[in-house]
């Protein structure tokens, strides 16, 4: 399995850093945060203190402000189904808009719900529409509206406007809104851009509830995400639980004490500047990589500031690369732990299946490929 992880250059997980110093803690003891986090609840086998922490580092990251409010879920899934949720609990006619390239989750929220979801194209550079999106907040005249903006699309890291999405909001006159910005790959690293480059897609740019992911850019090794909200979202649902001794706030009942370990070590540890340097290293070899599909002639895009390329899917090729996509486009996601090295490596590849030099048996269904092929 560790031999393969050079071939996985399609999904979004970043592996360099490591926490060895917790492996005792994390193998050895049980630890459940169950319920609210900032109610500690019976029993002091949690880690809501630390929880609490990294809901605080983050807000401040996105300008929540003081009431921050938030938890750590086991994905940006989760943390997208408690925003849907809660917008549908404000508001029981909502209606759930999100853009083509938004994650697959979003529908599954508006599902289990029961709130219809709206897409809205996107344009050139995968970003949801504004235009479109009028179009669209048009044909639901009166209906609360949940607009679930995206900053890092999964095929090609598109960041849409939030701020523009907002504006467009107040133009429209829809005072009963949500608006949940998708930030599970994209948040952290584009948030710690320069002045000028970074985008405006916090609370500051009318966001009412984010959501990062752990186990992509933060590199904890093991899903988990957490979701914010710039004050604590008030709901018939939120009642006290004699039980656990804390507010029924979260989607799950028992959550992992552990992943907030993991991202306090890497969020606290590594802090701004160390992650600012993460992230350009992954640019870099992002650049790197775009330049070397262009230089073989082989056709490829990257969107400004993305980790992701996106590269015409080859066939099949001497070595088991996952490119995921589809039968016509592959991406290569230059995150923190890919080794440039590895890229070389597939570019080689690419390059001798252009020139004829490497040729592939395509085995028969029902029949494996020759040993050989796949080394």
């Amino acid at each position: 399995m560790a031999g393969d992880r050079c071939y996985e250059l399609a999904f979004p997980g970043a592996t360099d850093l490591t926490y060895r110093h917790l492996a005792g803690v994390v193998t050895g003891r049980l630890l459940n945060n169950v319920g609210d986090p900032f109610e500690h609840g019976h029993g002091r086998n949690h880690t809501k203190d630390v929880e609490v922490r990294v809901v605080r580092w983050l807000g401040e990251l996105f300008g929540a402000g003081d009431d921050v409010w938030g938890y750590v879920t086991g994905g940006a899934s989760e943390g997208t189904l408690h925003a849907v949720d809660e917008a549908a609990t404000a508001h029981p006619d909502v209606v759930v808009y999100a853009s083509a390239a938004a994650h697959y989750s979003v529908a599954k929220a508006a599902r289990l719900v029961r709130a219809p979801l709206v897409r809205v194209d996107t344009d050139e550079r995968d970003r949801m529409s504004l235009d479109r999106l009028r179009d669209r907040l048009l044909e639901h005249p009166g209906r609360a509206a949940m607009v679930v903006a995206t900053v890092g699309t999964t095929e090609r890291e598109a960041v849409d406007d939030v701020a523009g999405i907002a504006g467009l909001c107040d133009d429209l006159r829809i005072v009963r809104r949500r608006l949940h910005v998708d930030a599970a790959l994209a948040g952290i690293p584009r948030a710690l851009l320069p002045d000028g480059a970074r985008p405006g897609f916090g609370f500051g740019a009318g966001a009412t509830s984010l959501v990062i992911s752990g186990h992509k850019f933060p590199s904890t090794l093991t899903p988990c995400a957490v979701i914010l909200y710039p004050r604590r979202p008030s709901g018939p649902d939120q009642q006290r639980i004699s039980y656990i001794g804390s507010s029924d706030t979260t989607i799950g009942g028992s959550r992992s004490g552990h992943t907030p370990l993991l991202l306090a070590a890497s969020l606290l540890g590594q802090g701004h500047r160390g992650h600012r340097r993460r992230a350009q290293r992954s640019r870099d070899l992002a650049a790197y990589t775009y330049d070397a599909l262009r230089r073989i002639g082989w056709p490829a895009q990257r969107l400004p500031d993305a980790f992701t390329v996106t590269l015409a899917q080859p066939g099949p090729l001497p070595r088991p690369w996952v490119l995921g996509g589809d039968e016509r486009t592959g991406r290569i996601i230059c995150m923190p732990g890919i080794e440039q090295a590895w890229i070389a490596e597939l570019v080689a590849d690419l390059d001798g299946l252009l020139r004829g030099r490497i040729h592939v048996p395509v085995p028969r269904r029902g029949h494996r490929r020759p040993e050989t092929a796949a080394r």
